[in-house]
């Protein structure tokens, strides 16, 4: 319950994660469109900070254009005043010249009023802009830290509580760990006592002898089968395959144009038929060598024979699998345009001989499955039900070679009339005749072992193994005894053949044994007692030499401290029995070692403090005459100094704690990286793999291309040559009059030729492109 509360805290504290990196990372693509923004809108401004520039100096120059223009209308106005008595035509020219240069001016400063008034709304308008989206942008930047700041904190906890659950997690894996020894240990016991109880009810019973003859028959028997195997494993094998070179090339070539989904499917599975016929070979390997002379060879121990069963089911499901591919995939090929009538009855006849042997390997699954049931399960097949189910095996073996050998004879027939069509290719005819080989082969096989099956009838029905005047089958408790007794046999004629020491009477054995078991039992307790003895001595050691040198040291500091109060009272006897200016000089000596004191107290730190508080301490006590307030000082004291370093103590720990902690931490944190490191590794070398081998695939097609445009190109040109060799012959057959009608049908098949060619060409150049 604990452990799937926290599965489920976990998942909730991965989606509350989840959701807060999709907001943050929103924030983030937000915060960097408006950045672009700005980015932007600075551009806009530099460049429209450009165009005042440019409308500035225009302006200038239109300024300067106006002082030139004034100026030459002043002297135009000057000169029209002495002019005014050569006549009104010169006036009249110089009052339309200034007309022109007034209006252009009002239009030049019109013009630069309407610029002005442009840039200035326009720059209010960008820095409006400007300070709304630093607005935004220092908002989103405030929401982002604060997203990063939960998104901290929650990873925290969860990093917390994903330590805490693992803690619990192998806490729980310890205590389940010892549970399952425990229940280990528990049923160890339990078969061991059951295997007692049984063995000394059967011990009994009329156990049989153990049959080295049927042994060796047995393994013989199991070799010639093992190779039959092999044989069958390699025709199917190379059936299949060739099965599904076939599918790729008829009725569709796929290097030509893609073939039918079905077929494809079809393909698919039959590219996966090493994964159920290997296994066949393999675990009938693991049977034969599970046969040797020193076991018991029945059906109720011979425990390999049932994963040899679940192989064949295996392999029985992948026939019933593809059946209905095949038989889609003949109907495919009776609906080819080229298919004849005669080819069209062979597949039919295909058809039915596909389900007759999936039909045959059904039921020599079911039987097979019968003879390794007692082995999995006992009294699950009765002796008399075993011959019956051999008789029925050996029967339908017969069928099964009788099927594939129809089918072997139709394809045979297939294959005859396929060469007679006029499409068919080279590569079609190889794999036709490979295909034929494959199943004559396996006709050849299957013949093998049903023929061994029905000679070898006789030894698989017999019964090697049974107890004297019973008709039960051997099982495996009786067989284990059997063994038993083989090796105790064995292991008493070895002993026969070495000399026996003399032997002891009954009484005295029992006598012996009691005096020994006594002397062993009473040798163990006092074994341990030893064992407790010397562990203690080796503690009693160990702080027998810490309390010598605690005492050598006390004895070190007590030395030094009387030596130090020797001549404190020294210095106090000569202060108080002296003269005033003797005790000024002892004072002032008390004082100066005080202040000596003070200063090794902060060179040498914690031994120059307690100094110190020991020079007061005993100059306190030489005041006081009490005993009981001098044991009360001195208590004190060290009630002090033991809190201070009791707290030192503490601080120390703390700090050792933290500091474990964060190199926990830091070791998780790294494991974590080195994953994450191989992972990513492990994906980059992938998408090599995968990138060298789309380029490998590529210049394959690119080869493959290449090589039909120059076969095509080829065949161009040689068509090309056939052309005009009966053109000429066509020219050559026109100057005879009688054979006009010739001529002319000639040509029209001539013209029908190469129509078909360029179509052909143009559609093999537009799949080419495509």
């Amino acid at each position: 319950m604990q452990q799937q509360t926290s599965e489920h805290y976990k998942r909730a504290l991965r989606a509350q994660n989840q959701v807060l990196k999709k907001a943050v990372v929103d924030e983030q693509a937000n915060s960097a469109s408006l950045k672009e923004q700005l980015k932007q809108k600075d551009q806009s401004l530099r460049k429209q900070e450009q165009e005042m520039d440019s409308l500035s100096f225009r302006n200038q120059q239109l300024a300067k254009r106006v002082e030139l223009l004034q100026e030459e209308l002043a002297a135009s106005e000057a000169k029209g005043r002495k002019g005014k008595s050569k006549g009104d035509s010169p006036s009249q020219h110089g009052l339309q010249t200034q007309s022109v240069f007034d209006e252009d001016l009002q239009k030049k400063i019109e013009e630069n009023e309407r610029l002005h008034i442009q840039f200035y709304e326009a720059d209010e308008q960008h820095r409006r802009q400007e300070a709304e989206l630093r607005t935004r942008l220092t908002e989103l930047e405030k929401d982002s830290e604060q997203h990063q700041a939960v998104v901290d904190g929650l990873t925290t906890k969860y990093m917390e509580t994903i330590e805490r659950l693992q803690s619990d997690k192998a806490r729980l894996e310890i205590k389940a760990q010892t549970l399952e020894r425990e229940a280990k240990d528990c049923r160890m016991r339990t078969e061991e006592w059951i295997n007692h109880l049984k063995f000394s009810d059967y011990n009994s019973l009329n156990v049989p002898p153990h049959n080295r003859r049927h042994q060796l028959k047995a393994r013989d028997v199991a070799g010639q089968a093992l190779s039959f195997i092999q044989d069958l494993v390699a025709a199917l094998l190379n059936f299949h395959t060739y099965t599904e070179q076939r599918v790729h090339i008829y009725p569709l070539d796929s290097s030509i144009e893609p073939i039918s989904p079905l077929n494809q499917k079809f393909s698919q599975y039959l590219h996966e038929n090493a994964a159920y016929v290997r296994p066949l070979e393999d675990s009938f390997l693991q049977l034969h060598q599970s046969i040797t002379e020193d076991t018991v060879t029945v059906l109720e121990t011979v425990v390999k024979l049932k994963s040899f069963a679940d192989n064949f089911s295996s392999y029985t499901h992948f026939l019933q699998k593809i059946l209905p591919y095949q038989l889609k995939s003949l109907e495919e090929e009776c609906e080819a345009p080229l298919c004849t009538a005669a080819l069209t009855m062979k597949n039919h006849e295909l058809q039915g001989d596909m389900k007759r042997v999936t039909s045959v390997f059904e039921k020599l699954q079911n039987y097979i499955n019968l003879l390794a049931l007692p082995s999995v399960q006992q009294d699950a097949l009765p002796q008399s039900s075993t011959s019956a189910v051999f008789t029925q095996l050996a029967a339908f073996l017969h069928s099964l070679h009788d099927a594939i050998k129809e089918m072997s004879k139709h394809y045979n027939q297939k294959a005859a009339l396929e060469q007679e069509l006029p499409t068919v290719t080279q590569k079609l005819c190889t794999t036709t005749e490979c295909l034929v080989g494959s199943l004559s082969s396996l006709t050849s096989s299957t013949g093998k072992i049903a023929t061994f099956f029905s000679n070898n009838l006789d030894f698989f029905t017999s019964s090697g193994y049974c107890p004297k005047g019973c008709t039960v089958a051997l099982n495996p408790l009786q067989a284990e005894s059997m063994l038993a007794n083989k090796k105790k046999a064995a292991g008493y004629i070895h002993a026969l053949r070495k000399p026996r020491p003399q032997s002891v009477p009954y009484r005295d054995a029992l006598s012996n044994r009691r005096i020994l078991t006594s002397s062993t039992e009473s040798r163990e307790g006092l074994t341990q007692q030893v064992q407790q003895s010397q562990e203690k001595i080796a503690r009693l050691e160990q702080e027998k030499e810490h309390w010598l040198l605690e005492a050598q040291l006390g004895k070190v500091r007590l030395e030094k401290e009387n030596q130090r109060i020797a001549d404190l009272e020294a210095q106090l006897a000569a202060a108080l029995g002296g003269s005033p200016s003797s005790q000024t000089a002892a004072a002032s000596t008390l004082a100066q070692s005080h202040e000596e004191a003070e200063t090794e107290q902060k060179a040498a730190g914690k031994e120059t403090t307690l100094c110190t508080s020991l020079v007061l301490l005993l100059y306190w006590l030489l005041h006081v005459g009490d005993e009981e307030s001098r044991e009360q000082l001195i208590k004190t004291h060290y009630m002090v100094r033991v809190g201070e370093l009791t707290t030192q103590l503490q601080i120390s720990d703390s700090k050792a704690v933290h500091f474990h902690s964060e190199c926990r931490a830091l070791a998780k944190r790294l494991a974590i990286a080195e994953k994450s490191r191989e992972t990513l590794s492990e994906e980059v070398k992938l998408a090599n793999q995968n990138i060298t081998r789309l380029q490998d695939e590529l210049a394959t097609t690119k080869r493959s291309y290449e090589d039909q445009l120059s076969m095509m190109s080829d065949h161009l040109c040689s068509m090309n040559e056939t052309l005009s060799k009966q053109r000429e012959e066509i020219d050559t057959l026109k100057l005879g009059s009688k054979v006009h009608t010739f001529v002319v049908s000639a040509f029209c098949s001539l013209l029908k030729f190469k129509l078909l060619s360029r179509i052909l060409l143009s559609t093999i150049f537009d799949s080419l492109s495509s």
